[in-house]
């Protein structure tokens, strides 16, 4: 792992070879790999239960990928092209909890969501593929095309591979093609005020 990931904590090294590539290999994914890591996302912590999270997925080279891939924006189309699979991530707002009779909105749908999908990036990690988030796609088109009630956020799309040469990208993302620093647990964490100095 490149020398720009260095922990200042004792943790497991799994959270530092996590990152997100564009360079992938043109690879097929099987289904029940892709499943472990829907499973590892099963399993994240959720408000009363409640399980926001959805997963919306096409392999590549199957009927159903043109109408992922094409909602993504040019720019991620250029790299995303090679990726095994893609998976559109949303999150149900509202909820039925045990023994009432009336729904209620979850005021942590995306939170929970959030936690199950990096569950599902570790698990694929941890498996030997790496996963990418995208932000950038077409979410009107997106809520039209699957049918996606109002009820449901629509959050990310992401791209799933193996990760390959990055000979193929886009000159301006082959110089970015490396795994990215953060900053420092101080700059995020405070006891007891809110003492952050973010611009």
């Amino acid at each position: 792992m490149s020398g720009r990931r260095q922990a200042d904590h004792a943790i497991d090294p799994v959270f530092i070879r996590r990152w997100s590539p564009r360079g992938f290999k043109p690879v097929q994914i099987e289904p029940d790999t892709l499943l472990r890591f829907f499973e590892a996302a099963r399993w994240a912590p959720s408000a009363i239960n409640s399980q926001p999270w959805r997963f919306i997925y096409a392999l590549n080279g199957s009927e159903h990928w043109d109408n992922l891939f094409g909602l993504l924006s040019e720019y991620n189309q250029s790299w995303a092209a090679r990726a095994s699979a893609l998976v559109l991530i949303v999150s149900k707002k509202v909820f039925l909890p045990p023994d009432k009779d009336a729904v209620v909105q979850i005021v942590s749908h995306s939170f929970d969501t959030g936690a199950a999908w990096a569950n599902f990036a570790l698990q694929a990690s941890i498996s030997g593929w790496v996963t990418h988030a995208i932000g950038g796609y077409d979410r009107q088109e997106a809520r039209r095309l699957f049918s996606i009630p109002d009820d449901y956020h629509l959050e990310a799309i992401i791209a799933v591979g193996q990760q390959g040469d990055a000979s193929h990208l886009p000159e301006a993302l082959q110089a970015r093609e490396q795994p990215t620093p953060r900053r420092p647990v101080q700059g995020f964490v405070a006891e007891g005020t809110f003492d952050f100095s973010d611009v």
